[in-house]
């Protein structure tokens, strides 16, 4: 199944790449905009807005070879919806945060689901993409084996920059197979319980593809042969649940996530790290995702105070908020690695007109 570019498309694209242009002239800072649906990861832009959304449909879709190229102001559910009517699905199951959640978007930020430990990250199933530069220039990177003259890998370098390095016109992808069974168990284990299962588990080749922990619970999904889901549902137990469970982990639609006010931080984590030694936190009161890898905390705490645990753990920390002025989102870079950074914005956009700022102040 292929899809033909229409002149419409063209016209999107070109419209796009002229006000990229003129900016360029200018030096006028862009805000590129999809769904906005993300707007609580980084750190605000102050800028003219780019909106993606005219730019949409997917240009191409062959389910035999497993890859789809899809415009970067596509739905995120149109995508999602077109995959399954042919038993196919994006493996990382990203967060939609809405209908109106576009492709470009779930790139640039780069978040995945529950999924995420099993079968890889976004960056992991980007083909190639096409970006529009500093120039107003279309180019093409990745699958179809173009690199610029520093030798970058344009197409992984654009997963997770939250557009601070051109603007995201296309992206191919990887997509597979929806698993032939599914099955959902709700588990009624203490945190300490569930830690050593999972441990233990995870020595075997079971098929495991979502471990989640909350309300004295461990909420586990099984996909894979439905032989083989049968036989580790019958050996492990517990209680059948609802597998929209996943979704409502996935788009952050539980209780957990809708009824604080506290700022909500995501604390990234090596398997396996014990409790973290947190003021005033009893861990039993988190979520615990990924086998305990990523773990969502609530609390008014100062945010030095939750960096300095997790990076004593190896791992990191970040805001999504509602978040103080004084509390950056992302865990502020050691200097080195920020030169590095700093250097590649130069070279990808040295007036500085995508998106400045979202990720870092310096950037």
């Amino acid at each position: 199944m292929a899809n033909a570019t229409t002149p419409q498309d063209h016209d999107a694209s070109a419209v796009l790449a002229e006000r990229i242009r003129q900016a360029s002239a200018d030096g006028t800072p862009l805000r590129i905009v999809g769904g906005d649906t993300r707007y609580f990861y980084g750190r605000e832009v102050e800028g003219s807005e780019l909106s993606t959304r005219e730019h949409c449909g997917i240009a191409f879709y062959d389910p035999v070879e497993l890859v789809v190229s899809v415009r970067a102001g596509t739905p995120l559910a149109e995508l999602e919806a077109a995959l399954a009517e042919h038993g196919q699905m994006l493996p990382f199951e990203p967060p939609r945060y809405g209908m109106v959640s576009t492709v470009g978007g779930m790139v640039a930020t780069g978040l995945s689901g529950p999924r995420r430990p099993w079968a890889g990250s976004v960056r992991d199933f980007v083909l190639g993409t096409r970006v529009i530069n500093h120039e107003g220039i279309e180019q093409r990177f990745g699958g179809e084996v173009m690199k610029n003259v520093a030798g970058y890998d344009l197409s992984r370098l654009m997963v997770g920059a939250q557009g601070g390095l051109g603007l995201i016109t296309e992206v191919s992808f990887k997509v597979l197979p929806i698993p032939g069974a599914t099955q959902s168990l709700h588990l009624e284990l203490s945190l300490d319980e569930a830690r050593l299962r999972l441990a233990e588990w995870g020595r075997e080749p079971l098929p495991i593809s979502a471990a989640a922990w909350l309300d004295g619970a461990l909420h586990l999904r099984l996909e894979g042969g439905p032989s083989s889901v049968a036989a580790t549902r019958a050996r492990i137990g517990g209680d059948d649940l609802d597998n929209d469970f996943w979704n409502a982990l996935r788009d952050q639609r539980l209780e957990f996530f809708t009824a604080g006010k506290e700022p909500l931080w995501r604390l990234s984590l090596p398997h396996r790290v014990p409790p973290l030694e947190l003021p005033g936190i009893d861990e039993r009161l988190m979520v615990h995702d990924w086998a305990g890898a990523q773990r969502w905390l609530r609390a008014d705490l100062d945010a030095d105070t939750v960096r300095q645990a997790c990076q004593a753990a190896g791992g990191h920390a970040t805001c999504y908020g509602p978040r103080p002025t004084a509390i950056e989102p992302f865990t502020p870079l050691p200097e080195v690695l920020m030169k590095y950074h700093r250097n590649l914005k130069a070279q990808l956009d040295p007036k500085g007109i995508f998106n400045p700022g979202r990720l870092y102040a310096a950037l």
